[in-house]
């Protein structure tokens, strides 16, 4: 009786071992984290905008193209317009607003499905390796032969302007350089003692690879990703200050800077405050991914 029971009591402990381990090590990584103060600030600075721009229909206090002629080029303190009105007299808060959306998803949700895929590509080369490893390796060292920007102007001109071809362009960009830093990862996990002990206990490699390796190489990717957030928005931006992104009249940060560009001798507030928005998100997205990258490596942490 107590020998059959034995191999399930094991069994029992390890499973309650290692959720301990995770839990203490979720604990340890929010500690640290919690200690970095510039990194709590740009999570909020962070959580706030993206608070604002999910709710914007209920707390934007102007319809984003809504204009009043009356009213345009007013300055910052304007009577019920706080940021002031461009050139078309449409209220800059409600478009900041309103192109929080737009920004935001151009930097957020190319990087997470482009990192997705490239986890995914650099664990199936970096485990199997051989021919797989080959094939894989070498048709994304193609895109490192073009600057990424100019190979993501090239992408977005040939699909056209909008939103949805700017997050493909985006992400197409992206993969070749989030694969090689899984590949690297995936590599370097790969002669560890844990999963040679993995295969010795007879597990294959489909489970070795999403069970054992996987866990432990997905923070660098993480860190990477936050870290490439900031500049993925101001690619965005840029995309669509070229007109390659949204088109007018949609509010998009990177079109309120180039809406303003006719105006900064008079007006410089037009261009000036939503460039501030853009460099304070990305410096914020920058520092988070600078704390993530303390909190999560144990050398650092201590």
């Amino acid at each position: 009786m107590v020998q059959a029971g034995a191999p399930v009591a094991g069994a029992s402990v390890q499973a309650e071992a290692q959720a301990y381990r995770r839990t203490s090590e979720l604990a340890m990584f929010w500690e640290a984290l919690r200690r970095d103060k510039l990194s709590i600030a740009s999570a909020v600075v962070i959580g706030m905008v993206a608070l604002a721009a999910l709710f914007a229909p209920w707390i934007s206090p102007y319809d984003p193209n809504f204009a009043d002629s009356a009213l345009r080029l007013k300055p910052i303190g304007t009577a019920g317009h706080i940021l002031g009105l461009d050139g078309q007299g449409r209220d800059i808060l409600s478009r900041l607003i309103w192109g929080g959306r737009v920004s935001l998803a151009t930097g957020i949700v190319p990087v997470a499905i482009a990192g997705l895929l490239s986890i995914l590509l650099g664990l199936i080369a970096g485990y199997l390796g051989g021919k797989t490893d080959a094939v894989i390796m070498r048709t994304l060292d193609v895109f490192f032969a073009f600057p990424q920007v100019l190979l993501g102007i090239a992408i977005a001109g040939f699909l056209g302007p909008g939103m949805m071809n700017v997050m493909i362009s985006i992400g197409v960009v992206l993969s070749p350089w989030i694969t090689r830093v899984a590949y690297t990862a995936v590599r370097s996990a790969k002669g560890q003692q844990y999963v040679e002990m993995a295969k010795a206990c007879g597990a294959n490699q489909w489970q070795i690879m999403f069970i054992h390796i996987l866990p432990n190489c997905l923070s660098p990717v993480i860190v990477y990703s936050t870290t490439i957030v900031s500049v993925m928005i101001v690619l965005g931006a840029g995309f669509s200050f070229l007109g390659l992104g949204v088109q007018p009249p949609t509010a998009d940060w990177g079109v309120m800077i180039s809406d303003g560009r006719t105006y900064l001798s008079n007006a410089p507030h037009v261009s000036v405050v939503p460039g501030i928005v853009l460099v304070t998100v990305s410096m914020a997205f920058n520092l988070l991914g600078d704390g993530f990258r303390d909190a999560l490596d144990p050398r650092l942490r201590r």
